[in-house]
């Protein structure tokens, strides 16, 4: 399964051999994951969600053990422990950090000097225009497919105006689960893709078969949006999102909607809890059909890239 014709610029941006990233998924992406991902030539990722950092540390460590390859850290800017985590990366020496849900510009000259590139994820042009000018390194054009926290536009639509506008290299995230989608954000102007939901059904992942088997079945319709405006979460549909739907019909207060979430999302990944656990998902979770190795998954996907491609040039001569 030839994966040469898909290494790009962002390969050797970030030391790895396809332009694979695992998405930062907090709860799921375990060290396990992460270096199974990375063994396998695409960038793992440690979610280090709203831990301590020392627990990161921990999972960072964990994860050298499995794998001499490049792996990165996703730093979520809405955590308490967020200057503990950056501390620990950078003592840790971590390749890469992703960044969600806040700005990491206060870090960046910190992290660039540690040698670290910093990739966050945009949902919109103008926050790219600005961090592109602190100096990340990359970016996530994340549209709204995703599972979890999502913007406003599609990947379909977000990916080429965030092309159009930086000169950084753009990963394309949202609905992307095999090698014709992979084949297609290329198209657009990415110069890589980021998955969360396929990767859930890895067999390296740590989450619980109960939310494994929840992604298995998932069909097209399956996913929602739970939680207010500003702050939308995607998971498969159960118990907890249509107490979710009750709390919108009434316009209950932010407060009410965070207690409601709160440690859903463990209770789903760490406990099997498929009826009131947060089940966190995207829209391509009914394109996941089976649990593999990590490795496996990319070559699959991979080849289809490549064989999709082969046959567009075909066609157009």
């Amino acid at each position: 399964m030839a994966g040469a014709a898909l290494h790009t610029d962002l390969c050797d941006l970030l030391e790895i051999k396809y332009p694979i990233i695992q998405g930062g998924m907090a709860w799921v992406a375990t060290a396990e994951l992460a270096a199974a991902v990375s063994e396998a030539g695409g960038l793992g990722i440690i979610g280090s969600g709203n831990a301590p950092g020392e627990v990161v540390r921990q999972q960072i460590r964990k994860a050298k053990e499995m794998t001499n390859k490049p792996f990165g850290v996703n730093v979520y800017y809405l955590s308490p422990f967020v200057d503990e985590v950056i501390e620990v990366v950078i003592e840790e020496k971590v390749k890469v950090i992703t960044t969600g849900a806040g700005n990491p510009g206060k870090h960046i000259p910190r992290l660039k000097e540690a040698g670290i590139r910093v990739i966050p994820v945009v949902s919109a042009v103008a926050l790219a225009k600005r961090l592109e000018r602190i100096g990340v390194d990359a970016m996530i054009a994340e549209g709204l497919e995703c599972g979890g926290h999502t913007g406003e536009l599609t990947t379909m639509v977000l990916v080429p105006q965030i092309v159009d506008t930086v000169k950084v290299p753009v990963i394309a995230a949202g609905g992307i689960a095999d090698g014709r989608q992979l084949a297609a954000a290329l198209c657009l102007g990415a110069q890589g893709v980021q998955m969360g939901t396929r990767f859930i059904c890895a067999e390296e992942c740590m989450a619980h078969a109960n939310y494994k088997n929840a992604v298995l079945k998932a069909k097209d319709r399956d996913t929602t949006l739970t939680g207010y405006e500003g702050h939308y979460v995607r998971v498969l549909r159960n118990k907890l999102t249509q107490e979710f739907e009750k709390y919108t019909e009434r316009r209950a207060s932010i407060e009410e909607f965070e207690k409601l979430g709160t440690g859903r999302l463990r209770a789903a990944v760490i406990e099997g809890d498929d009826r009131t656990g947060s089940l966190m998902s995207g829209q391509v979770a009914a394109m996941v059909h089976k649990i593999q190795p990590a490795r496996e998954i990319i070559a699959e996907i991979l080849h289809e890239a490549n064989l999709v491609i082969d046959q567009k040039k075909n066609l157009f001569g």
